[in-house]
């Protein structure tokens, strides 16, 4: 279809060129789809279609799921499955695993920014890049790195957020979040300081911003049906995205540079500390292959995993316990019985440095919590694969090859059906029983994906998100700083707070002042 744009934008102009577009258009969404077939799902508009409702785009499929638990939307050349059904799910991302693949339709909305990175390929580079991170996130050295790393992060943290306390300020928790993780991954996963959260790199906020903003402008092209035109005349939304991936695409370069000149002069001495070296490393082996623009976008996949993960989902977690204040007082109950910190008066460094893998393990209310708001609030809103054959799927709609299965983990969490007719309330008990942490299937918890694509971070996450938690938690009580706005999403790849989250942090004790 872009060829077909190219030509006719060359050589037609005005009404004419309009006209044929859209029948053109029209041609491809609606032929050969079976629509009155019964056989296939019921359709409920097609893919351009959500254009009018994009700003609350996960609500509108939640309403549509609670009448159709799977449905589709029609696009150019193929249908768009989308499903609540857990059989569906566990069909599409394990019993038929080999038959389902990213797909054109979306490797091409999504290579500009990731690129060939593990979220965006199938087959040999998804192996690859698979072998590599689960060799490293396994390691103890991994481990034991990131911990260090996460705990003298939260130091700052609560430094940066005591300063907000002390002076009564107000403060914007997303943001401030955003900066912290994204020092860790940086840290963790490429061995460098960027110093974001406390403000001393423009550089490295200049990054974050093109980045986030790239993220969300990419996420529009599936309901623009002009995209690739606007990008081949460089205008509108792509014009914009062209100039935030240059600002990526810079620094990441200047990183792996800088990383490729210190293995050079061997002053990396641990190869393994950090997960780019590691890649650095296996790039010898094949360096046509592993070139710096293949490490670019390994680097990108890493870093929306690290950061928009683990940032997004405390945001909405520290959201959650501000509008349930019982619940907030109920883990920071639990960080101070189980760190038997009861003291009014306690020393921060102590504090989070002693912070271990069984205080961790313990606080099984806080991981209930914070899995909870994985389960309202999950970080990939909407995520899917594409059908490489003709396929049944166990609720007995065909797929054609080529049509999309989306499985959506925002609406899944309000299903009554799924979770009960509390669905939509804010309940950690439900992962709960005697006091110890249920797990659910990872097919009816969507939130950390499920099958041979599983998140390989899932652990690594919740690690960062406890020991942020408790430090926070420990030091200061948080209000919404405005009980009457209302807070909502950003529709994009990841579940981000539109705009600020404007918060007000009152201190627990007297260690700070």
């Amino acid at each position: 279809m872009g060829i077909l744009f190219t030509i006719f934008t060359v050589t037609a102009a005005g009404p004419l060129f309009i006209i044929i577009s859209f029948l053109y258009l029209t041609f491809q969404i609606y032929s050969g789809k079976s629509i009155k077939n019964p056989n296939y799902p019921p359709v409920n508009g097609t893919v351009f279609g959500q254009l009018f409702y994009f700003n609350r785009l996960y609500d509108h499929q939640t309403e549509v799921a609670r009448k159709q638990k799977t449905f589709r939307l029609l696009a150019p050349g193929q249908s768009e499955l989308y499903t609540t059904d857990i059989r569906n799910i566990e069909h599409v991302l394990k019993t038929k695993f080999d038959k389902y693949t990213k797909g054109k339709y979306n490797q091409d909305i999504v290579t500009d920014l990731f690129g060939k990175g593990i979220f965006a390929v199938d087959g040999d580079k998804w192996r690859q890049q698979r072998k590599l991170a689960s060799f490293e996130f396994s390691t103890r050295v991994l481990r034991d790195f990131s911990c260090s790393v996460f705990r003298r992060n939260a130091a700052k943290l609560v430094r940066v957020v005591s300063e907000m306390a002390i002076a009564d300020q107000i403060f914007d928790m997303q943001d401030t979040l955003m900066r912290c993780t994204l020092d860790s991954i940086f840290k963790v996963g490429f061995g460098v300081e960027l110093n974001c959260l406390e403000g001393s790199n423009k550089e490295g906020t200049e990054f974050m911003k093109a980045f986030d903003d790239s993220n969300s402008l990419v996420y529009r092209r599936y309901v623009d049906p002009l995209w690739k035109l606007k990008r081949y005349f460089n205008i509108c939304s792509e014009a914009s995205l062209k100039k935030n991936i240059k600002i990526i695409d810079d620094f990441v370069t200047k990183l792996i540079g800088t990383k490729r000149k210190l293995q050079a002069e061997e002053r990396l001495y641990n190869d393994k500390e950090d997960i780019l070296s590691r890649f650095l490393v296996e790039s010898k082996k094949d360096p046509e292959q592993m070139n710096d623009k293949y490490l670019r976008d390994i680097i990108l996949n890493f870093m929306i995993a690290g950061k928009d993960t683990s940032a997004n989902t405390l945001s909405w977690f520290f959201y959650m316990l501000c509008k349930n204040p019982l619940i907030q007082e109920k883990v920071a109950q639990e960080v101070r019985d189980v760190t038997s910190s009861q003291d009014d008066v306690v020393n921060v460094e102590e504090f989070i440095a002693n912070i271990t893998d069984t205080t961790l393990e313990q606080m099984h209310y806080l991981h209930a919590a914070l899995t909870e708001t994985l389960r309202l609030y999950p970080a990939v809103p909407v995520d899917g694969r594409c059908a490489e054959v003709d396929d049944i799927l166990p609720d007995g709609f065909r797929m054609k090859k080529g049509d999309g299965l989306y499985y959506m983990a925002y609406a899944m969490g309000r299903m009554p059906y799924i979770w009960g007719e509390d669905a939509e309330d804010f309940r950690p008990e439900r992962w709960l029983n005697n006091g110890i942490f249920q797990p659910e299937s990872p097919f009816k918890f969507i939130a950390f994906h499920a099958g041979p694509r599983i998140c390989l971070g899932k652990d690594f996450a919740y690690r960062q998100m406890k020991i942020l938690s408790i430090a926070l938690l420990r030091f200061f009580h948080f209000k919404l700083a405005d009980d009457t706005r209302k807070i909502t999403y950003r529709t994009m790849f990841t579940l981000h707070i539109e705009g600020s989250l404007h918060l007000r942090a009152i201190g627990r004790t007297k260690s700070w002042r």
